[in-house]
């Protein structure tokens, strides 16, 4: 991004073919509209580009990045007349003892196969903001802290939200199996 911000456009061609899919990822499980999520990805390039000279260092680009989209996510509830999700006010429902996840064997592919589509639907289906500390550590590969970072909360809170998401996953992927 320094790269960029010094004028150098390769740099922001190099910084989206790193990011685009991760970020456009992101951006469509939280809001599960296509269509929606593609604005959304637009906009958040356009908002990096407008703060090229204004950009300095104070945590991972990624993050920095991330607290781009998850601010547009946020306007984006505000402007389509919904309440912004309860999940992001409070702390998630208590935790659920679950198994571990199934080994991946290859005469299980076609179980493999519903697996996913079924913890797509799960995934899906996690509140708001619980989704969205899952998406940023495992798309696009962000640490705690700067998940916090990115979504403007404690540590400790993106802690208990990945873990909740985790359980829930673990547990619906578990009644799957059943």
């Amino acid at each position: 991004m320094l790269r960029y911000q010094d004028g150098d456009a390769n740099a922001f061609a190099r910084l989206y073919a790193r990011h685009k899919g991760p970020l456009y990822r992101y951006l469509l499980r939280q809001c599960n509209q296509p269509a929606v999520a593609e604005e959304l990805f637009q906009d958040v390039w356009l908002k990096l580009i407008a703060a090229r000279t204004h950009y300095a260092v104070q945590a991972r680009f990624a993050a920095w990045l991330y607290r781009i989209a998850h601010n547009r996510l946020i306007d984006h509830y505000r402007a389509d007349k919904r309440r912004l999700p309860a999940s992001y006010a409070g702390d998630c429902p208590e935790w659920i003892e679950v198994p571990a996840p199934m080994e991946e064997q290859p005469e299980q592919r076609e179980n493999c196969r519903r697996q996913a589509e079924r913890l797509l639907g799960l995934l899906a289906e996690l509140p708001e903001a619980q989704r969205e500390a899952l998406l940023l550590k495992e798309e696009a590969g962000l640490s705690l802290e700067e998940i916090a970072h990115a979504t403007g909360t404690g540590r400790e809170t993106v802690k208990s939200r990945l873990r909740y998401a985790l359980a829930r996953l673990r547990h619906g992927l578990g009644e799957a199996d059943e």
